[in-house]
């Protein structure tokens, strides 16, 4: 899904693209895309896009007439930029959008459709479909703390739920916990003072880096190769290589389509975190340490 990093990537490149040009057509091929009906998205045709923001993991088109148009893109959603009047794809595409240099085209590379766009109209009705979580990138220590402790979450529960905080999902939250040292199952209310300066300081830090990366790897471009598994990446996605910090192999938990991916030495002192379904099967013989782990893999 992109977060934060990625979808300031697409806000860059839709500046470059559509911002202050006219929406003449909207193709939508997928009728599970649109989840509101008024105003109608053809309402928008003639419409110049005046601003782009983000609302969480939503990128959002301000259009004249005080309409909005808001795109969540879920796990596997993506943006590209294409020649004008581009046909939409048969298969994994959602819409097209025409503008007078080319046309947006909207796909999702997924068995079950969950991107989703609400056009509404006036600030009050974009608001509500803000969850509420905090931008850290505008907040103090103070403010971050006070978010994660209003409940008592595990880690990665915290960091990724919208409500709480704005923008991060499973991929960057990885990557935060590995270079923070914490454990994605600590309890948010068992931090200690420092635990938690440094957790908001490597949130902020990790963020910046991300968005610099992704700026100095698209330059004038449009993103279109946007990835939650990116090859830079040191913790998600990089279930059994080395770890980038100590070079100990990075572990996983699996749950439903999702993975923590972790370091065992750099994050848990050693321990191996129970994956839900493996632990099960295994029992009381799931390993508990690397060397336990490496010692069941030679059997």
């Amino acid at each position: 899904m992109p977060e934060l990093p990625e979808i300031t990537a697409y806000l860059e490149g839709l500046e470059r693209t559509i911002l202050g040009y006219t929406l003449e057509h909207a193709r939508v091929r997928s009728p599970s895309l649109l989840r509101t009906w008024e105003p109608p998205l053809s309402a928008t045709e003639g419409m110049r896009v005046t601003g782009l923001r983000r609302l969480g993991k939503r990128v959002v088109w301000a259009m004249e007439d005080d309409v909005f148009l808001v795109f969540h893109l879920m796990i596997s959603g993506r943006f590209h930029w294409k020649k004008r009047g581009v046909p939409v794809p048969g298969k994994g595409a959602h819409a097209a959008f025409d503008f007078p240099d080319g046309t947006l085209l909207l796909t999702e590379r997924a068995t079950h459709k969950k991107a989703s766009l609400h056009v509404v109209r006036g600030e009050d009705e974009l608001v509500a479909l803000d969850p509420g979580g905090l931008e850290v990138m505008d907040a103090s220590l103070e403010a971050f703390r006070e978010a994660l402790l209003r409940e008592n979450r595990t880690l990665k529960r915290a960091l990724t739920d919208p409500r709480v905080l704005s923008g991060i999902g499973n991929a960057h939250s990885d990557e935060i916990l590995l270079f923070a040292k914490l454990s994605p199952m600590q309890l948010t209310r068992n931090l200690s003072a420092e635990d938690m300066r440094r957790l908001y300081d490597v949130t902020r830090r990790s963020l910046v880096e991300w968005i610099e990366r992704l700026r100095a790897e698209f330059g004038d471009a449009f993103p279109e190769k946007i990835t939650a598994f990116h090859p830079a990446m040191a913790a998600h996605g990089k279930h059994g290589r080395p770890c980038a910090v100590c070079g100990a192999p990075i572990q996983r938990i699996r749950y439903a389509d999702r993975e923590t991916n972790y370091c065992a030495v750099c994050q848990t002192g050693g321990k191996v975190l129970a994956d839900r379904g493996l632990s099960r099967l295994l029992g009381a013989d799931w390993p508990r340490t690397l060397e336990e782990l490496e010692d069941l893999k030679t059997r």
